[in-house]
C-alpha cells in the first residue's frame, strides 16, 4: 500500500505506473515508446498470472531447496518467465531486462528468489540476470529485512 500527497494506491502495478508519473527523473519505465509498451506488458504479466509458479514455489528467502521437483502444472510458468527474460535480455542487451532497470525489474525480482530457493536451472544469461538483480542495492536491502522477520508469524498460528 502506497500513500502519498493524498493518495492511497493499493496494487502493485498501480504503485508502480504512479511512481512513474510522480518522479518521472527516476525512469520507472523506458523511455522509447515500444519499448514501454513491452515493459508494460511483461509488468502486467507477472502482475496477474503464473498462479502456478507462485502455488508451485512460494516465497521464502531463508529457504534453500535443492533437487526441488516442479509439479507439471508450474512448469509452464516457469518458461514462460525464462522466454520473457530471454528475450527481453535479447533484444535490450542487459543487464536489467529493458537494459537500464524498470518496473518489470522489480515486479520480477521474487521470481529471483523463488528460482534461487528451489535451485531452479537457468541458462548463463538468465542466471547472469538473476545475479544482477541480487546485486541491486534495493534488493539487497529488502533481503536482508527479511532475514530478520522471525520465522514464524503468530498471527498465522491461530485456527480460524
Amino acid at each position: 500500500r502506497l500513500s502519498h500527497a493524498g493518495v492511497d494506491i493499493w496494487d502493485t502495478l498501480a504503485i508502480a505506473e504512479y511512481l512513474n508519473d510522480e518522479f518521472p527523473e527516476a525512469a520507472l519505465l523506458p523511455r522509447e515508446r515500444k519499448a514501454r509498451a513491452l515493459c508494460r506488458s511483461v509488468s502486467g504479466e507477472i502482475h496477474s498470472g503464473f498462479y502456478n509458479l507462485r502455488s508451485a514455489l512460494p516465497m521464502n528467502i531463508k529457504a534453500h531447496h535443492q533437487n526441488f521437483k516442479i509439479f507439471t502444472g508450474a512448469r509452464p510458468d516457469v518458461e514462460r518467465v525464462r522466454e520473457i527474460w530471454s528475450q527481453c535480455l535479447e533484444t535490450f542487451g542487459g543487464p536489467f531486462l529493458f537494459g537500464e532497470r524498470t518496473i518489470a525489474d522489480a515486479m520480477y525480482a521474487p521470481v529471483c528468489t523463488r528460482f534461487r530457493t528451489y535451485s531452479v536451472d537457468l541458462d548463463p544469461v538468465t542466471q547472469k540476470y538473476c545475479d544482477v538483480v541480487f546485486d541491486w542495492e534495493p534488493m539487497r536491502e529488502w533481503i536482508a529485512g527479511a532475514l530478520e522477520e522471525p520465522d514464524e508469524v503468530t498471527e498465522l498460528e491461530v485456527e480460524f
